[in-house]
């Protein structure tokens, strides 16, 4: 890694990228950076070293070595949370893990006023929209599994305060 004032390595992408969206391919990387294929391929290729492949459902990807514990052990996710559109966790690495189905990959993943994702416990059971209505946040939500209303309220409400908004409704769709 750089010290201050220095650029650092471009394979230093690779580590950032597999950090946060790992296990991954170099071809992802490649898209995820805007790189030509064997660009990305000799960058990753500079850290080879210090990567690990794990299995991931049915295919092989790669983490940085030192992250295997922590992908073969999770913490566990708990509660409900609105993650908003845009949302690095709902980048295109990540979409085919969060969402198997296609048809609902389309949905939620729109290419113009996609909607935001409902997580319970980690998993994926909601889509959700926001709308302002007077100094209220209203909140639809489209569930796609079981989700307890209170929680969602509460979520809700958290939304709705760092938009602006005193209050939020949960209409279910």
């Amino acid at each position: 890694m750089a010290g201050p004032g220095r650029t650092p390595a471009a394979a230093e992408a690779v580590r950032r990228f597999l950090g946060f969206y790992g296990p991954a391919e170099p071809g992802d990387f490649a898209e995820w950076a805007g790189l030509a294929k064997p660009h990305a391929h000799r960058l990753w290729d500079e850290v080879a070293g210090d990567l690990a492949e794990v299995r991931v459902g049915t295919s092989t990807g790669w983490l940085m070595s030192e992250a295997v514990g922590a992908f073969e052990s999770p913490p566990a996710a708990r509660g409900i949370r609105l993650i908003p559109p845009g949302d690095p966790y709902l980048q295109k690495p990540n979409r085919p893990l969060l969402a198997p189905d296609p048809e609902l990959r389309k949905r939620l993943f729109r290419p113009v006023a996609s909607p935001g994702a409902v997580l319970r416990d980690g998993r994926l059971t909601g889509l959700w929209r926001v709308r302002a209505r007077g100094g209220k946040a209203e909140v639809t939500v489209e569930r796609l599994g079981r989700l307890p209303r209170r929680d969602l309220e509460e979520e809700a409400q958290r939304v709705a305060e760092l938009g602006g908004a005193a209050e939020a409704t949960v209409v279910l769709a």
